[in-house]
């Protein structure tokens, strides 16, 4: 007689969004701006705003549309540039209007660099987007207009404002990264709800069976490259503009990349959480590391040594983390929640 079992398909428990949401943002605008120093929002915040936001886009590109890119730092640096271009030659235009119009480069960039993946596939369209990477940076290089002649490459950004309020000094430019985010992160949850979404979700998990339903692969396709690069461009001009505070290509390099590749692994592909996790632990893990490096060693080892030896440490941690859990760290969250309200 064979055994008939039932699996259980209730989802992890987690705190409702209606109390979830407020909850952040009353930490997020209340206490962190009451309580912060200036190296809490210079040295982890803003940096973990800005590739929160880029890891976002990509992980709707590549969790959710299933199209893997190692190009994200090059659609970065496309909004950065951007912005300091069009808020530079176009007198009286605002900041905002500097970055939407940034985000559409970017979403320009990336419909061009997305049309292989009509073709390609896997690690071949992850080369194709790599191609992407170099070409941004030779081109930054080549042509001095971008970066308005500047002798050294590296320009000062502008001054921050938003409807006609400035955000001046580390609270003030932290308050504006935030509100950008927060707003970026309400429409892609929007989006990945809707029917746009679902079929990111189809062609992902099988291009021959969404095309039999009616699904355009080549619209969806272009639509999840041109999503992903306006919000990583968006990201770009958080990054230089809040966090860095300097328009420059090594701000935009291809270790930028694959931290934020690593980010949407680490934290969960698919997931909107999952963007945040992973960017709080990149972000986070290796000030911790330095700081226990410089503590525990500094006195045998010199700097050099010791940031190769946290390198290696977190590339070490990333592979155990993985094997252990592969969906990442939205899966251990929901899975750590529902044990301990088990022993409740």
């Amino acid at each position: 007689m064979t055994a008939i079992t039932f699996e259980s398909t209730a989802k992890p428990w987690r705190l409702p969004q209606w109390l979830t949401i407020p909850a952040l943002l009353i930490v997020a605008y209340g206490l962190i701006p009451a309580f912060g120093t200036s190296y809490l929002f210079e040295a982890i915040l803003l940096p973990f705003l800005a590739l929160s936001l880029a890891a976002l886009g990509l992980n709707i590109l590549t969790g959710y549309a299933g199209q893997v890119s190692l190009g994200s730092a090059a659609f970065m640096a496309v909004g950065a540039y951007a912005a300091y271009n069009f808020n530079l030659r176009v007198p009286g235009l605002p900041l905002v209007v500097s970055l939407i119009l940034a985000g559409g480069m970017a979403a320009a960039f990336g419909l061009l660099f997305g049309l292989p993946s009509l073709r390609l596939r896997g690690f071949y369209l992850a080369v194709s987007t790599l191609a992407a990477q170099f070409f941004v940076k030779w081109a930054l290089t080549r042509f001095g207009w971008l970066s308005n002649y500047n002798s050294s490459g590296v320009i000062d950004a502008p001054p921050l404002t938003l409807l006609g309020l400035k955000f001046e000094g580390p609270l003030g430019r932290y308050l504006f990264a935030l509100t950008i985010v927060v707003v970026v992160t309400v429409l892609a949850a929007r989006l990945v709800t809707t029917r746009a979404g679902r079929d990111f979700i189809a062609v992902r998990d099988n291009e021959i069976a969404a095309r039999v339903f009616g699904i355009s692969i080549f619209r969806t396709k272009l639509l999840a490259f041109g999503v992903s690069s306006f919000i990583i461009g968006i990201a770009g001009f958080l990054w230089a503009f809040a966090y860095l505070r300097t328009v420059e290509p090594d701000g935009f390099n291809l270790d930028r990349s694959f931290s934020i590749l690593f980010i949407i692994i680490i934290g969960g592909l698919a997931s909107i959480r999952g963007a945040f996790f992973g960017a709080a632990m990149i972000v986070v893990f290796p000030l911790v590391l330095s700081r226990l490096g410089a503590l525990l060693f500094g006195s045998v080892f010199d700097s050099g040594v010791l940031d190769m030896s946290q390198r290696i440490v977190i590339g070490g941690l990333i592979i155990v983390f993985l094997i252990a859990e592969p969906n990442g760290l939205v899966a251990l969250s929901d899975r750590l929640t529902k044990g301990l309200l088990a022993r409740v």
